[in-house]
């Protein structure tokens, strides 16, 4: 009985082994995805998730290579020229400024003409001096004060992109369920994958005409207070200025453009490896290479444009992120902990071994002084030798006078 319920479980074993390799259910029963296909889904999952690593470090390197010119204006600021140039007691007309010259013009009459005027400032010179110069002094006027001018405003918003990049690397459930939305509308000759290559390509133009429109509209806000400015032109920090009065939206629709653009090559690099150059899904060539160019493209203006245009336009909101430099004051206290733990640690060392030099040089010289106080069989030998020489003289001197003596006393007889 135990062998054939045993030959049983077997057989249902092997029925089961050769259902899963023939993706049979049973009757009136139907895979809802074979074992192929879950292979292949979890190959474009770590596609996309790698793709989508490989784009924010990207755009995280391109951006932080345009914003390191930022770190020779900074330090400009030290400057006595700078100064100078920036007196407080210093009265100028609002369209005198640098800041109003670049901003107040004939093309800021209308909305239609600022805004495209900001369209087509993104693309050459989107991030001036003079910008970077007012965002700093409106930075420090709003979250700080007049003694801190000092302050380094291009490591803060090193720190800032930072922080944000913790939020455009990462892959939010929303993001998956976009990415099985697109899979599904995915019907052969509808080419959704040829529209969606536009999306990130327009969203990454809309937020840098945007992020220029907010910079223009500072400068604006200026020449309606007032006509003549004391010192340096004042921008006022203001969340309205914003969509939804809320700045980390910008951040939002910049992390899902990443990761639709990253899907978007994932995409293609997926299919051409698992079905080849010549499968269906490369049937028309000048699509793919269509989509190729789109993602490239868009890549490079949301490194190079959007992403320095982010960094300091979205300084201007109310937010003061006072935790990113109590994280560095943090930092810098255990740096300087360990560096004095490290230099006591080195100077009990140094302590140490001159003790040990000193304890050796000591005993060199107590034993040098030991050697001179006791001399040696061989001094000994000498001195002796020596003692028995004049020991030897003592007597012959002692003789020569004992028969001089008696000489004297013998001839004194003779005398007598």
């Amino acid at each position: 009985m135990f062998d054939q319920m045993l030959r049983q479980t077997q057989r249902i074993l092997a029925e089961e082994e050769a259902a899963a390799v023939e993706d049979y259910c049973g009757d009136e029963k139907v895979s809802l995805v074979t074992k192929n296909a879950l292979h292949q889904l979890h190959l474009l999952i770590f596609a996309l998730a790698v793709m989508h690593i490989v784009y924010s470090v990207l755009t995280m390197a391109l951006g932080r290579a345009k914003m390191r010119r930022w770190e020779a204006w900074e330090e400009e600021t030290r400057t006595m020229e700078y100064q100078v140039a920036n007196d407080p007691n210093r009265f100028r007309l609002t369209r005198q400024t640098t800041f109003g010259k670049r901003h107040m013009n004939s093309c800021t009459e209308t909305s239609l003409h600022l805004w495209l005027k900001c369209f087509f400032r993104q693309f050459y010179n989107s991030v001036a001096k003079v910008d970077y110069f007012t965002m700093r002094h409106g930075f420090i006027s709003a979250h700080l004060s007049s003694r801190h001018n000092n302050f380094d405003f291009q490591k803060y918003i090193q720190r800032s992109l930072e922080e944000d990049f913790k939020t455009l690397v990462g892959i939010s459930p929303a993001m998956w369920f976009v990415v099985a939305i697109f899979m599904l509308v995915d019907v052969y000759g509808w080419h959704v994958y040829l529209w969606l290559s536009y999306v990130p390509l327009l969203v990454v133009l809309v937020l840098g005409t945007k992020l220029e429109y907010i910079v223009a509209k500072m400068a604006l806000q200026i020449k309606e207070q007032n006509n003549v400015i004391i010192g340096t032109p004042l921008v006022r920090v203001d969340d309205n200025l914003f969509w939804f009065g809320k700045p980390r939206f910008v951040l939002v629709l910049l992390h899902y453009t990443l990761f639709l653009n990253a899907f978007e090559l994932a995409f293609f690099v997926w299919v051409t490896a698992q079905f080849g150059v010549g499968s269906c899904y490369h049937e028309h060539t000048v699509i793919i290479v269509t989509r190729v160019f789109l993602a490239v493209t868009t890549q490079v203006l949301c490194s190079y444009i959007t992403l320095p245009l982010y960094a300091l336009v979205t300084q201007m909101g109310s937010q003061f992120k006072g935790k990113i430099l109590e994280d560095n004051m943090a930092g810098i206290l255990k740096q300087w902990h360990s560096d004095v733990r490290r230099r006591r640690k080195r100077e009990e060392q140094e302590s140490q071994s001159a003790r040990t030099s000193f304890s050796m040089e000591w005993s060199s010289v107590r034993h040098s002084i030991s050697s001179y106080m006791r001399p040696s069989t061989s001094r000994r030998g000498e001195n002796a030798d020596f003692s028995n020489r004049w020991d030897n003289k003592d007597q012959t001197v002692e003789l020569e006078e004992s028969s001089s003596s008696r000489g004297h006393r013998r001839n004194s007889d003779y005398g007598t």
